[in-house]
């Protein structure tokens, strides 16, 4: 039988230690992609670093902290996931689901940690979320839909037909269309699908549901949420209100959303690759999620778009943008 000795070093000495042998270990590559650039991806992205760096893993010291992004452009995201595979960087972080699926389609041996991923089963990432098997592992960030729906019959009870702008090409908006869809008809919401296959479709999108839809939901979809602006526009225009599901759209138009800290999810997403930079497999390490969600409300933008969002909504949210 063998014997476990246990010793217990005060903390500060402990975390000088930990942080010492992080910063004596050889350096380390982490090669991070994103499908596109806005808020929500960049505060993954800067959720990660800051972990790394928590942990002794200081871009420009020990760690070549790498990052591109592929501007919205599936194909530039496999010419991203090759080109990191080429270089073999000891970790991929690929951040949303585009950026995931060309990471792993391009390499079945350098680890990879996906971040901001709504359904790694559904974009066959992983075998299961508890052992998901080969070189992936990573965050997900599936929305709670039932909430959602919850929060716009809260403040709009009148909303009876929902528009929900997508990108038929991303798979985690397809699986959110769907959860919508299971949803919205115990909650007497009708579902009034507009496709934009890409940003420069948004605008035209919203503008197809006016006089068709009471309000507009859109999800965490990448293509859509970096054209939000055109999407607030036709809403103060023509009096819809227009939730998201992630709170990074809050302040710039938004009435209101329910989700979660970006930027924590990339804090864990961090962790989990500092785990695999540690040695462990990432096939052996569960998929993860974040259950806190946050409530963010906009006054100011749902009084521009003909709505006075409820004294109680405004009390228990987080973030209320002045």
């Amino acid at each position: 039988m063998s014997k476990h000795i246990s010793i217990r070093l005060p903390t500060a000495l402990a975390l000088s230690l930990g942080l010492a042998g992080a910063a004596a270990a050889a350096d380390v590559t982490v090669a991070v992609t994103a499908i596109v650039e806005h808020p929500a991806l960049d505060a993954v992205r800067q959720g990660v670093q800051d972990e790394l760096a928590a942990q002794g893993w200081r871009a420009g010291d020990n760690l070549d902290f790498q990052f591109e992004s592929a501007q919205g452009n599936p194909a530039t995201a496999a010419q991203i996931a090759q080109k990191f595979v080429g270089e073999a960087p000891d970790v991929i972080v690929p951040i949303s689901t585009p950026s995931a699926q060309a990471v792993a389609g391009a390499t079945k041996d350098i680890p990879i940690v996906f971040s901001a991923v709504t359904d790694p089963l559904g974009a066959k990432l992983v075998a299961s979320l508890e052992q998901p098997g080969g070189n992936v592992t990573g965050m997900t960030d599936l929305s709670p839909i039932g909430a959602h729906l919850d929060l716009v019959k809260e403040i709009t009870p009148e909303v009876a037909t929902l528009g929900v702008i997508y990108n038929p090409g991303e798979a985690n908006s397809v699986t959110l269309l769907d959860l919508l869809k299971q949803e919205a008809p115990a909650r007497d919401i009708a579902i009034v699908e507009a496709a934009a296959p890409r940003s420069a479709d948004v605008q035209a999108a919203a503008q197809s549901l006016v006089g068709r839809v009471d309000a507009i939901y859109v999800p965490t979809d990448n293509t859509v949420v970096t054209a939000l602006e055109a999407i607030v526009g036709v809403g103060i225009d023509n009096g819809l209100p227009v939730y998201a599901g992630d709170t990074d759209s809050v302040p710039r138009g938004a009435i209101a959303a329910l989700g979660f800290n970006y930027h924590d999810i990339g804090i864990q997403t961090g962790r989990i690759v500092a785990r695999v930079l540690a040695g462990e497999a990432p096939g052996d390490i569960p998929v993860q999620s974040i259950e806190i969600t946050e409530l963010h409300v906009n006054p100011g933008a749902a009084e521009r778009m003909g709505v006075t969002i409820p004294e109680a909504v405004i009390a228990r949210a987080g973030t209320v943008i002045e």
